[in-house]
Protein backbone atom coordinates (compact mmCIF):
# COMPACT_ATOMS: atom_id res chain seq x y z
CA UNK A 1 0.00 0.00 0.00
CA UNK A 2 1.26 3.31 -1.03
CA UNK A 3 0.54 6.16 1.03
CA UNK A 4 0.73 9.92 1.09
CA UNK A 5 1.96 12.15 3.88
CA UNK A 6 -0.11 15.43 3.21
CA UNK A 7 1.42 18.01 6.15
CA UNK A 8 -0.97 20.68 5.65
CA UNK A 9 -0.93 24.66 6.25
CA UNK A 10 -4.84 24.87 7.04
CA UNK A 11 -6.32 28.16 8.37
CA UNK A 12 -8.69 28.20 11.57
CA UNK A 13 -12.39 28.38 10.50
CA UNK A 14 -11.61 28.27 6.73
CA UNK A 15 -13.74 24.70 6.01
CA UNK A 16 -14.20 25.51 2.51
CA UNK A 17 -10.09 26.14 1.90
CA UNK A 18 -9.42 23.87 4.18
CA UNK A 19 -11.01 20.91 2.15
CA UNK A 20 -9.34 21.91 -1.31
CA UNK A 21 -5.69 21.90 0.38
CA UNK A 22 -6.55 18.51 1.11
CA UNK A 23 -8.26 18.10 -2.45
CA UNK A 24 -5.46 19.62 -4.09
CA UNK A 25 -3.43 16.89 -2.61
CA UNK A 26 -5.80 13.81 -2.85
CA UNK A 27 -5.52 14.83 -6.77
CA UNK A 28 -1.90 14.93 -6.60
CA UNK A 29 -1.27 12.06 -4.93
CA UNK A 30 -3.51 10.41 -7.17
CA UNK A 31 -0.85 11.10 -10.22
CA UNK A 32 1.88 8.74 -7.82
CA UNK A 33 -0.81 6.18 -7.88
CA UNK A 34 -1.05 6.62 -4.15
CA UNK A 35 -3.66 4.36 -2.31
CA UNK A 36 -4.26 6.47 0.81
CA UNK A 37 -3.19 9.88 2.12
CA UNK A 38 -3.28 10.69 5.23
CA UNK A 39 -3.75 14.38 6.91
CA UNK A 40 -3.39 15.65 9.95
CA UNK A 41 -5.81 16.42 13.14
CA UNK A 42 -8.73 18.93 12.62
CA UNK A 43 -7.35 19.58 9.31
CA UNK A 44 -11.19 20.72 8.39
CA UNK A 45 -11.43 23.34 11.05
CA UNK A 46 -7.84 23.96 11.77
CA UNK A 47 -6.40 23.57 14.99
CA UNK A 48 -7.30 24.82 17.89
CA UNK A 49 -10.89 26.10 16.65
CA UNK A 50 -11.17 26.95 20.32
CA UNK A 51 -14.87 28.42 20.97
CA UNK A 52 -15.82 28.59 17.42
CA UNK A 53 -16.80 24.87 18.58
CA UNK A 54 -19.20 25.80 20.84
CA UNK A 55 -21.22 28.24 18.16
CA UNK A 56 -24.47 27.21 16.79
CA UNK A 57 -23.82 24.59 13.20
CA UNK A 58 -20.13 25.19 13.69
CA UNK A 59 -19.89 21.06 13.91
CA UNK A 60 -22.61 20.25 11.51
CA UNK A 61 -20.77 22.50 8.89
CA UNK A 62 -17.65 20.99 9.94
CA UNK A 63 -19.59 17.10 9.57
CA UNK A 64 -21.17 18.70 5.78
CA UNK A 65 -17.87 19.96 4.26
CA UNK A 66 -16.47 16.20 5.24
CA UNK A 67 -19.40 14.39 3.16
CA UNK A 68 -18.90 16.51 0.36
CA UNK A 69 -15.25 16.65 0.47
CA UNK A 70 -15.97 12.77 0.13
CA UNK A 71 -17.81 13.11 -2.76
CA UNK A 72 -15.73 15.63 -4.50
CA UNK A 73 -12.80 12.41 -4.11
CA UNK A 74 -14.51 10.00 -5.60
CA UNK A 75 -12.13 8.92 -8.66
CA UNK A 76 -9.11 9.82 -6.50
CA UNK A 77 -7.32 7.81 -3.66
CA UNK A 78 -9.09 7.19 -0.37
CA UNK A 79 -7.84 9.91 2.80
CA UNK A 80 -8.02 9.80 6.00
CA UNK A 81 -9.12 13.42 7.34
CA UNK A 82 -9.86 14.30 10.91
CA UNK A 83 -12.18 17.15 11.63
CA UNK A 84 -15.03 18.00 14.38
CA UNK A 85 -18.21 15.72 14.38
CA UNK A 86 -21.31 15.73 15.65
CA UNK A 87 -22.94 13.04 13.45
CA UNK A 88 -24.48 10.23 15.61
CA UNK A 89 -23.94 12.26 18.56
CA UNK A 90 -26.34 13.32 21.28
CA UNK A 91 -27.30 16.74 20.98
CA UNK A 92 -24.50 19.72 21.59
CA UNK A 93 -21.80 16.67 22.03
CA UNK A 94 -19.31 16.92 19.40
CA UNK A 95 -15.90 14.67 19.07
CA UNK A 96 -12.34 15.30 17.70
CA UNK A 97 -12.86 12.51 15.10
CA UNK A 98 -10.83 10.90 12.02
CA UNK A 99 -12.73 10.02 8.59
CA UNK A 100 -11.57 7.56 5.91
CA UNK A 101 -13.04 9.18 2.62
CA UNK A 102 -13.03 6.42 -0.32
CA UNK A 103 -15.09 5.94 -3.23
CA UNK A 104 -16.89 9.11 -2.81
CA UNK A 105 -18.34 8.24 1.16
CA UNK A 106 -17.49 8.49 4.39
CA UNK A 107 -16.81 4.89 5.31
CA UNK A 108 -15.70 4.79 8.21
CA UNK A 109 -15.09 7.33 11.60
CA UNK A 110 -13.01 6.93 14.93
CA UNK A 111 -12.92 9.64 17.59
CA UNK A 112 -10.14 10.74 20.04
CA UNK A 113 -9.59 8.99 23.65
CA UNK A 114 -7.22 11.06 25.34
CA UNK A 115 -8.58 14.82 25.79
CA UNK A 116 -5.37 16.79 26.87
CA UNK A 117 -6.52 19.63 29.32
CA UNK A 118 -3.05 21.18 30.62
CA UNK A 119 -0.33 23.62 28.68
CA UNK A 120 -2.38 25.57 25.74
CA UNK A 121 -4.77 22.32 25.10
CA UNK A 122 -8.69 22.74 26.69
CA UNK A 123 -10.16 20.28 24.84
CA UNK A 124 -12.07 18.38 27.18
CA UNK A 125 -14.42 21.94 27.48
CA UNK A 126 -15.20 20.84 23.53
CA UNK A 127 -14.96 16.93 22.78
CA UNK A 128 -16.46 14.03 24.51
CA UNK A 129 -13.93 10.62 24.41
CA UNK A 130 -14.44 8.00 22.30
CA UNK A 131 -16.71 5.32 24.11
CA UNK A 132 -14.77 2.42 21.57
CA UNK A 133 -11.38 2.09 20.02
CA UNK A 134 -11.22 -0.55 16.94
CA UNK A 135 -9.59 -0.29 13.86
CA UNK A 136 -10.31 0.91 10.39
CA UNK A 137 -10.63 -1.65 7.54
CA UNK A 138 -9.17 -0.23 4.18
CA UNK A 139 -7.79 -2.94 1.40
CA UNK A 140 -7.98 -6.01 3.43
CA UNK A 141 -5.59 -4.41 5.94
CA UNK A 142 -6.98 -3.26 9.77
CA UNK A 143 -5.73 0.40 10.16
CA UNK A 144 -5.01 1.54 13.81
CA UNK A 145 -6.21 5.42 13.28
CA UNK A 146 -5.68 7.06 16.65
CA UNK A 147 -5.24 11.30 17.27
CA UNK A 148 -2.06 12.90 18.50
CA UNK A 149 -2.68 12.77 22.38
CA UNK A 150 -3.62 8.69 22.24
CA UNK A 151 -0.16 8.53 21.28
CA UNK A 152 1.32 10.40 24.88
CA UNK A 153 -0.29 7.29 27.09
CA UNK A 154 2.26 7.14 30.33
CA UNK A 155 4.45 10.06 29.09
CA UNK A 156 5.66 11.94 32.60
CA UNK A 157 5.05 15.22 31.23
CA UNK A 158 1.49 14.39 30.92
CA UNK A 159 -1.02 13.96 32.93
CA UNK A 160 -1.15 10.50 31.78
CA UNK A 161 0.45 8.72 34.05
CA UNK A 162 -0.70 4.91 34.00
CA UNK A 163 1.40 1.85 32.96
CA UNK A 164 1.28 1.76 29.28
CA UNK A 165 0.16 -1.96 29.55
CA UNK A 166 -3.43 0.10 31.43
CA UNK A 167 -6.72 -0.77 29.08
CA UNK A 168 -7.06 3.14 28.83
CA UNK A 169 -4.02 2.86 26.22
CA UNK A 170 -5.30 3.86 22.99
CA UNK A 171 -2.14 2.66 21.00
CA UNK A 172 -2.26 -0.79 22.82
CA UNK A 173 -5.86 -1.84 22.95
CA UNK A 174 -5.87 -0.57 19.03
CA UNK A 175 -2.85 -3.54 18.60
CA UNK A 176 -4.96 -6.35 20.79
CA UNK A 177 -7.67 -5.39 18.26
CA UNK A 178 -5.19 -7.29 15.82
CA UNK A 179 -4.30 -4.00 13.32
CA UNK A 180 -1.67 -4.11 10.73
CA UNK A 181 -0.51 -0.05 10.65
CA UNK A 182 -1.03 2.41 12.99
CA UNK A 183 -1.56 6.10 12.04
CA UNK A 184 -1.79 9.00 14.37
CA UNK A 185 -3.36 12.04 13.27
CA UNK A 186 -1.54 15.45 15.32
CA UNK A 187 -1.90 18.94 15.97
CA UNK A 188 0.91 19.13 17.95
CA UNK A 189 2.46 22.53 18.44
CA UNK A 190 6.07 23.09 18.62
CA UNK A 191 8.51 23.66 21.39
CA UNK A 192 12.49 23.14 21.12
CA UNK A 193 13.57 19.69 21.05
CA UNK A 194 9.66 18.66 20.59
CA UNK A 195 10.92 16.66 17.37
CA UNK A 196 12.80 14.64 19.02
CA UNK A 197 10.36 14.12 21.96
CA UNK A 198 8.03 12.81 19.68
CA UNK A 199 10.11 10.63 17.91
CA UNK A 200 10.88 9.26 21.48
CA UNK A 201 7.14 8.28 21.98
CA UNK A 202 6.72 6.86 18.79
CA UNK A 203 9.85 4.33 18.66
CA UNK A 204 8.55 3.53 22.59
CA UNK A 205 4.85 2.04 20.78
CA UNK A 206 6.87 0.69 17.87
CA UNK A 207 9.16 -1.23 19.87
CA UNK A 208 6.72 -2.83 21.98
CA UNK A 209 4.39 -3.86 19.35
CA UNK A 210 6.05 -4.15 16.48
CA UNK A 211 3.86 -2.03 13.67
CA UNK A 212 4.71 0.73 11.03
CA UNK A 213 3.68 3.63 12.58
CA UNK A 214 2.89 6.56 10.54
CA UNK A 215 2.65 10.01 12.20
CA UNK A 216 1.10 13.17 10.15
CA UNK A 217 1.21 16.29 11.96
CA UNK A 218 -0.19 19.85 11.03
CA UNK A 219 2.23 22.47 9.99
CA UNK A 220 1.92 26.55 9.89
CA UNK A 221 1.35 28.96 12.34
CA UNK A 222 -2.53 29.91 14.26
CA UNK A 223 -2.29 32.73 16.51
CA UNK A 224 0.40 32.32 19.42
CA UNK A 225 0.96 28.72 18.50
CA UNK A 226 3.58 27.24 15.71
CA UNK A 227 3.31 23.81 14.39
CA UNK A 228 6.28 22.25 12.40
CA UNK A 229 4.82 19.20 10.67
CA UNK A 230 8.04 17.12 10.90
CA UNK A 231 5.64 14.17 10.41
CA UNK A 232 7.45 10.97 9.69
CA UNK A 233 6.95 6.94 9.26
CA UNK A 234 8.67 4.03 11.23
CA UNK A 235 9.09 0.92 9.47
CA UNK A 236 7.81 -2.36 12.21
CA UNK A 237 11.59 -2.71 12.37
CA UNK A 238 12.17 0.88 13.99
CA UNK A 239 13.51 2.83 11.06
CA UNK A 240 13.02 5.81 9.82
CA UNK A 241 11.33 5.69 6.46
CA UNK A 242 10.04 8.63 5.65
CA UNK A 243 11.02 12.28 7.21
CA UNK A 244 9.13 15.40 5.73
CA UNK A 245 11.19 18.64 6.43
CA UNK A 246 10.09 21.23 9.31
CA UNK A 247 7.94 24.54 9.12
CA UNK A 248 6.87 23.88 5.61
CA UNK A 249 3.91 22.12 3.72
CA UNK A 250 4.86 18.83 1.86
CA UNK A 251 3.61 15.83 0.33
CA UNK A 252 5.40 12.52 0.81
CA UNK A 253 4.64 9.58 -0.61
CA UNK A 254 6.16 5.99 0.84
CA UNK A 255 4.99 2.08 0.45
CA UNK A 256 5.89 0.22 3.62
CA UNK A 257 6.63 -2.50 1.83
CA UNK A 258 9.20 -1.24 -0.33
CA UNK A 259 10.97 1.48 1.71
CA UNK A 260 14.38 2.19 2.90
CA UNK A 261 15.58 3.34 5.72
CA UNK A 262 16.99 6.59 5.82
CA UNK A 263 19.16 6.71 8.79
CA UNK A 264 19.24 5.19 12.18
CA UNK A 265 18.88 8.43 13.97
CA UNK A 266 17.20 11.56 13.24
CA UNK A 267 20.07 14.37 12.48
CA UNK A 268 19.70 17.04 14.98
CA UNK A 269 18.70 19.89 13.76
CA UNK A 270 20.30 23.45 15.46
CA UNK A 271 18.38 24.48 18.01
CA UNK A 272 18.37 28.42 17.27
CA UNK A 273 17.68 27.79 13.75
CA UNK A 274 14.43 25.33 14.83
CA UNK A 275 13.72 28.70 17.10
CA UNK A 276 14.55 31.45 14.04
CA UNK A 277 12.31 29.20 11.51
CA UNK A 278 9.22 29.06 13.95
CA UNK A 279 9.54 32.73 14.29
CA UNK A 280 9.38 32.74 10.75
CA UNK A 281 6.52 30.83 10.15
CA UNK A 282 4.85 32.38 12.95
CA UNK A 283 5.70 35.77 12.12
CA UNK A 284 4.24 34.95 8.41
CA UNK A 285 0.72 32.83 8.99
CA UNK A 286 -0.55 35.45 11.64
CA UNK A 287 0.12 38.24 9.14
CA UNK A 288 -1.36 36.15 6.05
CA UNK A 289 -3.82 34.36 7.92
CA UNK A 290 -5.41 38.24 9.31
CA UNK A 291 -5.30 39.74 5.88
CA UNK A 292 -2.11 41.75 6.25
CA UNK A 293 0.19 42.33 3.74
CA UNK A 294 3.01 44.41 5.47
CA UNK A 295 4.62 45.08 8.82
CA UNK A 296 5.78 48.10 10.36
CA UNK A 297 8.37 48.50 13.51
CA UNK A 298 10.47 50.70 14.96
CA UNK A 299 14.39 50.37 13.92
CA UNK A 300 16.63 51.65 16.94
CA UNK A 301 19.97 50.07 16.19
CA UNK A 302 19.52 47.81 19.22
CA UNK A 303 19.72 44.00 19.03
CA UNK A 304 15.79 43.08 19.27
CA UNK A 305 14.34 45.25 16.62
CA UNK A 306 17.38 44.35 14.28
CA UNK A 307 16.48 40.38 14.66
CA UNK A 308 12.63 41.25 14.84
CA UNK A 309 13.11 42.89 11.50
CA UNK A 310 15.51 39.98 9.64
CA UNK A 311 12.46 37.60 11.11
CA UNK A 312 9.72 40.20 9.16
CA UNK A 313 11.85 40.59 6.31
CA UNK A 314 12.19 36.86 5.84
CA UNK A 315 8.29 36.19 6.63
CA UNK A 316 6.74 39.00 4.63
CA UNK A 317 9.79 39.50 2.28
CA UNK A 318 12.00 43.04 2.30
CA UNK A 319 9.69 45.08 0.44
CA UNK A 320 6.72 44.62 2.54
CA UNK A 321 9.00 45.89 5.68
CA UNK A 322 8.96 49.50 7.03
CA UNK A 323 11.18 50.65 9.60
CA UNK A 324 11.15 53.51 11.01
CA UNK A 325 14.21 54.67 13.10
CA UNK A 326 12.83 57.84 15.75
CA UNK A 327 15.82 59.10 17.60
CA UNK A 328 15.59 61.44 20.63
CA UNK A 329 18.28 63.83 21.99
CA UNK A 330 19.75 60.61 23.72
CA UNK A 331 20.10 58.66 20.41
CA UNK A 332 23.75 57.82 19.78
CA UNK A 333 25.06 58.53 16.18
CA UNK A 334 25.97 55.06 15.96
CA UNK A 335 22.47 53.61 16.36
CA UNK A 336 21.22 55.08 14.23
CA UNK A 337 24.05 54.08 11.53
CA UNK A 338 23.64 50.36 12.68
CA UNK A 339 19.58 50.59 11.78
CA UNK A 340 20.17 52.13 8.73
CA UNK A 341 23.06 49.32 7.55
CA UNK A 342 20.68 46.82 8.57
CA UNK A 343 17.70 48.36 6.95
CA UNK A 344 20.06 48.64 3.79
CA UNK A 345 21.82 45.05 4.26
CA UNK A 346 17.87 43.37 4.12
CA UNK A 347 16.50 45.70 1.25
CA UNK A 348 13.40 46.97 3.57
CA UNK A 349 12.18 50.91 3.80
CA UNK A 350 13.61 52.81 6.12
CA UNK A 351 12.66 56.21 7.54
CA UNK A 352 14.01 58.19 10.12
CA UNK A 353 11.74 60.32 12.06
CA UNK A 354 13.46 62.26 15.41
CA UNK A 355 11.16 62.69 18.12
CA UNK A 356 12.57 66.00 19.86
CA UNK A 357 10.35 68.51 18.24
CA UNK A 358 6.83 66.43 20.11
CA UNK A 359 9.17 66.11 23.57
CA UNK A 360 9.86 69.43 23.50
CA UNK A 361 6.02 70.15 23.11
CA UNK A 362 5.18 67.55 26.51
CA UNK A 363 7.91 69.48 28.27
CA UNK A 364 6.78 72.99 27.42
CA UNK A 365 2.66 71.95 27.92
CA UNK A 366 1.54 73.44 31.62
CA UNK A 367 0.93 70.38 34.02
CA UNK A 368 2.65 67.49 32.23
CA UNK A 369 5.89 69.79 31.52
CA UNK A 370 6.19 70.46 35.15
CA UNK A 371 6.24 66.54 36.17
CA UNK A 372 9.26 66.03 33.28
CA UNK A 373 11.14 69.07 34.15
CA UNK A 374 11.29 68.14 37.80
CA UNK A 375 12.58 65.00 37.38
CA UNK A 376 14.68 65.25 34.09
CA UNK A 377 15.58 61.89 32.32
CA UNK A 378 13.57 60.01 34.94
CA UNK A 379 10.97 57.27 34.59
CA UNK A 380 8.34 59.19 33.11
CA UNK A 381 10.31 61.02 31.07
CA UNK A 382 11.80 57.84 29.31
CA UNK A 383 7.88 55.95 29.33
CA UNK A 384 6.95 59.33 27.43
CA UNK A 385 10.09 59.10 24.65
CA UNK A 386 8.68 55.73 24.40
CA UNK A 387 5.23 56.58 24.29
CA UNK A 388 6.42 59.29 21.71
CA UNK A 389 7.43 56.24 19.11
CA UNK A 390 4.85 53.96 19.88
CA UNK A 391 2.08 56.62 18.48
CA UNK A 392 4.41 57.04 15.27
CA UNK A 393 4.73 53.30 14.56
CA UNK A 394 0.84 52.99 15.09
CA UNK A 395 0.06 56.37 13.11
CA UNK A 396 1.79 54.61 10.14
CA UNK A 397 0.35 51.37 11.01
CA UNK A 398 -3.53 52.80 10.91
CA UNK A 399 -2.95 55.05 7.81
CA UNK A 400 -1.30 52.28 5.71
CA UNK A 401 -2.95 48.71 6.74
CA UNK A 402 0.43 47.26 8.38
CA UNK A 403 0.53 45.12 11.14
CA UNK A 404 3.00 46.93 13.82
CA UNK A 405 5.31 44.75 15.53
CA UNK A 406 6.14 44.99 19.11
CA UNK A 407 9.79 43.90 19.26
CA UNK A 408 10.20 43.09 23.76
CA UNK A 409 11.92 40.15 23.86
CA UNK A 410 11.25 37.32 27.08
CA UNK A 411 13.73 38.36 29.78
CA UNK A 412 12.60 42.57 29.73
CA UNK A 413 8.70 41.59 29.58
CA UNK A 414 9.40 39.18 32.68
CA UNK A 415 10.61 41.79 34.48
CA UNK A 416 8.63 45.31 33.51
CA UNK A 417 11.81 46.90 31.58
CA UNK A 418 9.10 48.05 28.54
CA UNK A 419 6.41 50.56 28.27
CA UNK A 420 3.28 50.17 28.22
CA UNK A 421 1.17 51.87 24.75
CA UNK A 422 5.10 52.79 24.14
CA UNK A 423 7.47 49.67 22.63
CA UNK A 424 4.65 47.32 24.01
CA UNK A 425 2.49 48.64 21.57
CA UNK A 426 1.73 46.44 18.32
CA UNK A 427 -0.08 43.94 16.43
CA UNK A 428 2.19 40.77 17.27
CA UNK A 429 5.24 40.49 19.60
CA UNK A 430 7.43 38.51 18.06
CA UNK A 431 10.29 38.11 20.36
CA UNK A 432 8.06 37.77 23.54
CA UNK A 433 9.09 33.80 24.22
CA UNK A 434 12.90 34.63 23.50
CA UNK A 435 15.62 35.44 26.56
CA UNK A 436 17.70 37.79 25.61
CA UNK A 437 20.83 35.56 25.68
CA UNK A 438 18.63 33.92 22.75
CA UNK A 439 18.01 37.02 20.50
CA UNK A 440 22.15 37.34 20.60
CA UNK A 441 22.31 33.56 19.86
CA UNK A 442 20.13 33.65 16.92
CA UNK A 443 22.01 37.11 15.95
CA UNK A 444 24.89 35.56 15.41
CA UNK A 445 23.63 32.13 13.90
CA UNK A 446 22.16 34.37 11.12
CA UNK A 447 25.07 36.18 10.02
CA UNK A 448 27.33 32.72 10.79
CA UNK A 449 24.84 30.35 9.58
CA UNK A 450 22.10 31.34 7.62
CA UNK A 451 23.70 34.11 5.63
CA UNK A 452 27.05 33.67 6.17
CA UNK A 453 27.87 36.90 5.71
CA UNK A 454 27.07 40.06 7.75
CA UNK A 455 23.17 40.97 7.60
CA UNK A 456 22.84 42.18 10.85
CA UNK A 457 25.60 44.57 12.08
CA UNK A 458 27.98 43.33 14.06
CA UNK A 459 28.30 46.35 16.34
CA UNK A 460 24.56 45.94 17.18
CA UNK A 461 25.36 41.98 18.34
CA UNK A 462 28.96 43.76 19.97
CA UNK A 463 27.98 46.71 22.08
CA UNK A 464 26.47 47.01 25.17
CA UNK A 465 22.77 47.28 25.64
CA UNK A 466 21.00 50.46 26.33
CA UNK A 467 17.46 51.74 25.83
CA UNK A 468 18.94 55.18 25.04
CA UNK A 469 16.17 56.77 26.84
CA UNK A 470 18.71 59.05 29.43
CA UNK A 471 22.30 59.92 29.32
CA UNK A 472 24.70 57.37 28.92
CA UNK A 473 22.12 54.53 29.76
CA UNK A 474 22.76 50.67 30.15
CA UNK A 475 20.53 48.11 30.63
CA UNK A 476 22.82 46.90 33.05
CA UNK A 477 22.32 49.81 35.20
CA UNK A 478 18.99 48.73 36.15
CA UNK A 479 19.03 44.61 35.21
CA UNK A 480 21.58 42.23 36.59
CA UNK A 481 23.60 40.94 33.66
CA UNK A 482 21.70 39.13 30.98
CA UNK A 483 23.35 35.52 32.04
CA UNK A 484 22.51 36.03 35.31
CA UNK A 485 19.04 37.36 34.56
CA UNK A 486 18.03 34.74 32.12
CA UNK A 487 19.72 32.07 34.61
CA UNK A 488 17.10 33.22 37.45
CA UNK A 489 14.03 33.35 34.81
CA UNK A 490 14.14 30.31 33.37
CA UNK A 491 14.49 28.67 36.52
CA UNK A 492 11.30 30.79 37.75
CA UNK A 493 9.31 30.53 35.05
CA UNK A 494 10.46 27.70 32.84
CA UNK A 495 10.75 24.97 36.05
CA UNK A 496 8.40 26.81 37.82
CA UNK A 497 11.38 26.71 40.89
CA UNK A 498 11.16 28.56 44.39
CA UNK A 499 12.95 31.30 45.12
CA UNK A 500 15.38 29.79 47.52
CA UNK A 501 15.55 26.38 44.74
CA UNK A 502 17.28 29.35 42.34
CA UNK A 503 18.72 31.05 44.85
CA UNK A 504 20.90 27.67 45.43
CA UNK A 505 22.72 29.27 41.77
CA UNK A 506 22.21 32.53 42.37
CA UNK A 507 22.76 35.43 44.73
CA UNK A 508 19.66 35.51 46.86
CA UNK A 509 19.33 38.90 46.79
CA UNK A 510 19.25 38.94 43.13
CA UNK A 511 16.42 36.02 43.01
CA UNK A 512 14.36 37.68 45.49
CA UNK A 513 14.87 41.42 43.20
CA UNK A 514 13.92 39.49 39.82
CA UNK A 515 10.74 37.25 41.38
CA UNK A 516 9.41 40.72 42.89
CA UNK A 517 9.56 42.54 39.42
CA UNK A 518 8.26 39.13 37.99
CA UNK A 519 5.52 39.15 40.22
CA UNK A 520 4.63 42.64 40.21
CA UNK A 521 4.54 42.95 36.18
CA UNK A 522 1.55 40.61 35.20
CA UNK A 523 -0.32 43.34 34.47
CA UNK A 524 1.83 44.53 31.83
CA UNK A 525 2.15 41.18 30.15
CA UNK A 526 -1.58 41.05 30.60
CA UNK A 527 -1.42 43.72 27.86
CA UNK A 528 0.97 42.91 25.91
CA UNK A 529 0.27 41.89 21.99
CA UNK A 530 0.17 37.87 21.34
CA UNK A 531 3.49 36.60 20.54
CA UNK A 532 4.81 33.12 19.12
CA UNK A 533 4.82 30.56 22.12
CA UNK A 534 8.13 28.30 21.86
CA UNK A 535 8.41 27.52 24.83
CA UNK A 536 6.15 25.39 27.63
CA UNK A 537 5.76 28.19 29.88
CA UNK A 538 5.36 31.13 27.23
CA UNK A 539 3.41 34.28 28.51
CA UNK A 540 -0.18 33.96 27.90
CA UNK A 541 -1.41 31.00 26.88
CA UNK A 542 0.99 28.88 28.25
CA UNK A 543 1.84 30.80 31.59
CA UNK A 544 -1.24 32.24 33.40
CA UNK A 545 -0.94 34.13 36.67
CA UNK A 546 -3.00 36.25 38.41
CA UNK A 547 -2.33 39.70 39.04
CA UNK A 548 -3.98 40.77 42.03
CA UNK A 549 -1.98 38.34 44.38
CA UNK A 550 -0.02 37.65 47.42
CA UNK A 551 2.48 34.86 47.75
CA UNK A 552 6.26 34.34 49.26
CA UNK A 553 7.72 31.44 49.20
Amino acid sequence: MKLALAQLNPTIGDLAGNASLVAAAVREAKTQSADLVVASELVISGYPPKDLLLREGFAESCDRTVRELAGQLKDGPAAIVGHPAADGLPDGRIANAASLLAGGNVVATIHKTLLPNYDVFDERRYFRPAEQVAPIEFQGRRLGVHICEDAWWGEPATPHHSEPDSLADPVAMLVESGVDLLINLSASPFERSKHERRQDIIRRHNRRFERPFVFVNQVGGNDDLVFDGSSFVLSDRGEVVSQLPAFESHLAYVDLEAASPLFDDPPSADPHGEMLDALILGLRDYVRKCGFTDCVLGLSGGIDSTLACYIAAKAVGPEHVHGIAMPSRHSSQHSIDDARALAENLGVHFDVIPIDDMHRAFESTTVVGEDLISQPSGLADQNLQARIRGNIVMTRSNRRGWMALATGNKSELAVGYCTLYGDMCGGFAVLSDIFKRDVYAISRYVNDVREQREVLPVGTITKPPSAELAPGQFDQDTLPNYPVLDGILEGLIEREESISTVARQFPVETVEWVASRLNRNEFKRRQMPPGIKLSSRAFGSGRRMPMAARFHD
